[in-house]
Order: structure tokens, then sequence, then C-alpha cells
């Protein structure tokens, strides 16, 4: 299994095992998509997450913008959760950090808003 490691975050763009991405991404344990997007913009619903709950992870790390502006909402978080995936959300900074210690003890996934 390999572990993605995110090298670096900064306002609108992540450093993923060296690769600079400028859009909202989800990282999985063995590749990262550069094009995710939600259907509203910073609202963070179940149906913007199929491939999360196709890899099935135990820790989905959530990161919601420099200033926390993209929101999961209770039905998301409860949908996550009755999968059996344990869910953190924070400011995407903090995200990175949690990100990188989660992905070295298990199979963990990460969705980050890069800009608000």
């Amino acid at each position: 299994m390999v572990d993605m490691h995110i090298d670096d975050y900064g306002f609108g763009s992540i450093v993923i095992e060296g690769k600079t991405y400028t859009s909202d991404v989800i990282v999985y344990p063995d590749k990262v998509d550069p094009t995710w997007w939600r259907k509203e913009g910073h609202l963070l619903q179940k149906d913007d997450l199929p491939g999360v709950i196709e890899a099935a992870p135990v820790v989905f790390v959530i990161g919601t913008g420099n200033w926390g502006v993209m929101k999961v909402p209770e039905s998301t978080l409860s949908f996550l959760e009755r999968k059996g995936i344990r869910v953190v959300i924070e400011k995407t900074a903090e995200a990175v950090k949690i990100f990188n210690e989660e992905s070295k003890k298990g199979r963990t996934v990460g969705a980050f808003h890069l800009t608000c």
C-alpha cells in the first residue's frame, strides 16, 4: 500500500508527492483526484463523494479551506459514519497535518478545499 504524503499547503495550492495542484483535490492512498468539485461549492454532500465511499477508508480527513468556509452538513457526516468511516473535519492547514499522520497508520483518504 502506498501512503500519499502532502508536502505543503498554502492558500490556493497543495503539493502532494512533489506535484503542485491548484484546484481542490481528493487524496487516496494510491492516487490524487485533481478534478474533484462539489455540486454546491461550499457544501460537502454525500453525492460529492462516490470515490471516497468506494475507497472505504478507515479515516476520511476533510479540509474545509483556509478559513473553513466549506461546510459539512450533519447528514453527510452521519452518512459517512454509518459506512464505518471516522471523519475528521478541520481547516485545510490543520487537516493536512492530520492526514499525514493518519495516512501512516492505515487506509486514509483526504478531501481538501484549497481556497476560502
